[in-house]
């Protein structure tokens, strides 16, 4: 996955708004179609990493993923941040 993080040092000049708010706006005025077959490719690869990651912790993942972002805050942020950009610009690419 790409790392999109230069684009946030100022993302209200970038964005209008945060990647958050801007990725919301495309999933309501997207075709709807697109918009479900890429959270459909989200969920799917989440699933997936998931399974991945009981592999590694066991089955309280939970507790892992919290003391994970505990302790990588910042990284955390920004990856969601990419992802948000990463998720809307795919929607973009196949939208008319």
């Amino acid at each position: 996955m790409a790392n999109y993080a230069a684009l946030f040092e100022d993302e209200d000049d970038i964005f209008g708004g945060s990647p958050k708010s801007k990725f919301m706006d495309v999933v309501f005025n997207a075709n709807n179609d697109i918009v479900r077959q890429e959270l459909e490719n989200f969920i799917e690869k989440a699933a997936v990493m998931e399974l991945m990651l009981e592999e590694h912790v066991g089955e309280d993942i939970h507790r892992a993923v919290e003391s994970f972002r505990a302790q990588n805050q910042d990284d955390c942020d920004t990856k969601a941040k990419s992802l948000y950009v990463e998720l809307m610009g795919e929607i973009l690419s196949q939208s008319e």
